[in-house]
């Protein structure tokens, strides 16, 4: 079964290269960058001339994001040339022992003799490392356990959402399966780049609450946040995790307090 891997790029210099070195299982992976101002594109660009599988065939669009994660990543899906199609951040890898599952799950459910005709997506479970440690609680569990809907099948659905983007499937009667390895991923490596992400997602989350017409108010911007640090680092134990665990619930809390702070200006100036 061939593979398209999807990959969205944006000043990624730091995490391509990994990402990219993870994907050789793959017979096509498409990257579309938004125009980073580093060095991202000419490292895909050196890792296309060099890739270890012969058959992977590496291509590059640029297309403006204009936050829209979801059109960027609708975009990408129709340029796929392959039935099958994984979506991975750039700061993220597929472990060895997933691209030995993938690869194993398609050559025992082969669709020629109908092994997977009714399969169009699965879940794939992530490992989040911060700053060195791997996060086991709190806010990052749901997709260590559960997982992100990351591989489907060509056209199956579609993203939506701005920010925090989804899979939906098309058809209820679609099945939806899990496979048992990871992806890793390792979200920001620094306080600076972690407060530039949350100052960026943010917007574009107050900015996607606006315009489905919701409002907020001076109770949720005071208690919320805080309630939001409760839940994670208290209640789904993020503190078992140590300093990395009570950074990032406290990081998360501040991103809750942006967005509707965010929101807040944007309501007040759509009434003026």
């Amino acid at each position: 079964m061939r593979i398209t891997a999807v990959i969205l790029t944006k000043n990624e210099e730091k995490n391509i290269v990994r990402c990219l070195e993870s994907l050789d299982f793959c017979d096509e992976v498409i990257a579309v960058d938004d125009f980073s101002e580093d060095k991202t594109v000419e490292k895909i660009k050196n890792q296309r001339s060099k890739v270890k599988s012969n058959k992977t065939n590496i291509k590059i669009y640029q297309r403006e994001l204009n936050g829209d994660f979801a059109g960027q990543r609708n975009f990408a899906m129709g340029k796929a040339s392959n039935e099958w199609v994984l979506f991975i951040d750039a700061d993220e890898e597929a472990t060895y022992e997933l691209q030995k599952e993938i690869k194993k799950y398609f050559i025992d459910n082969d669709p020629a003799t109908g092994g997977m005709t009714k399969i169009d997506a699965f879940y794939l479970r992530r490992r989040d490392f911060f700053w060195g440690r791997e996060l086991k609680w709190g806010e990052t569990v749901k997709v260590r356990d559960k997982g992100l809907i990351r591989l489907v099948k060509k056209n199956s659905g579609k993203w939506e959402g701005n920010v925090h983007e989804e899979y939906k499937v098309k058809s209820q009667k679609s099945k939806v399966k899990s496979l048992n390895n990871y992806l890793n991923h390792y979200p920001h490596q620094s306080v600076r780049e972690f407060l530039q992400e949350i100052n960026f997602y943010s917007s574009v989350r107050a900015k996607e609450l606006f315009e489905e017409g919701k409002r907020t108010n001076i109770f949720e911007i005071i208690f919320l946040p805080p309630g939001k640090f409760l839940l994670t680092y208290f209640i789904k134990l993020g503190f078992l995790d140590g300093p990395a665990g009570f950074s990032y619930a406290f990081m998360m809390s501040f991103h809750s307090f942006l967005v509707r702070s965010k929101l807040y200006l944007y309501n007040m100036k759509h009434e003026i």
